[in-house]
């Protein structure tokens, strides 16, 4: 199992550093898309993983592929997960909405914060193509989220009405409602 650091840790707190483009097929990077996938995929909540989260200083994330599941789609199609590296925002909606928070390495401690509604992404993926991805809602709040651990930010430096909510309470599906007001 990978271990997902948490807030104490002073890689959580330092700017990432790129990835050289001609490190990015390497076995290295490889290696790190492998820990970012078995550390995401041990976390039934998580939806993505920066790269500080199980300490490596690099700036790249991933997103779960269950994020990208469309209405009507099962748990047998299930797209691929999405890797992001060297990751810098094209276009941010101006509009911008309050949105409930949590994070794989501040647990089971959440509160709301300022995002952008709309975000897009310019990045590479595992095979060092440059791509864009654009999304709203959570896929913007995600895109938000991961950068901000690339430059050594938590959601609880931006976070208001922060709490502290059990584990079983997050998974009560009352809870996680009220959770998308």
């Amino acid at each position: 199992m990978v271990a997902i650091v948490q807030k104490e840790e002073p890689v959580l707190r330092k700017k990432a550093k790129e990835v050289p483009f001609k490190d990015i097929t390497g076995p290295k990077i490889k290696a790190v898309i492998r820990d970012l996938k078995k550390a995401l995929a041990s976390q039934e909540d998580g939806v993505a993983i920066a790269a500080p989260q199980i300490g490596v200083p690099l700036r790249m994330f991933l997103v779960s592929g269950k994020v990208l599941l469309r209405e009507g789609d099962t748990k047998k199609n299930i797209p691929a997960d999405l890797i992001f590296i060297n990751p810098q925002f094209k276009k941010l909606s101006r509009k911008k909405t309050m949105m409930h928070e949590g994070c794989l390495s501040v647990r089971w401690r959440y509160g709301k914060v300022l995002r952008h509604e709309k975000a897009t992404i310019l990045a590479y993926n595992e095979k060092g193509e440059k791509f864009s991805y654009g999304g709203s809602g959570l896929m913007a709040q995600i895109f938000q989220h991961e950068t901000d651990h690339l430059d050594g930010i938590l959601f609880i430096d931006k976070a208001v009405e922060l709490e502290d909510v059990p584990p079983e309470m997050v998974k009560d599906p009352a809870w996680q409602k009220s959770r998308k007001k």
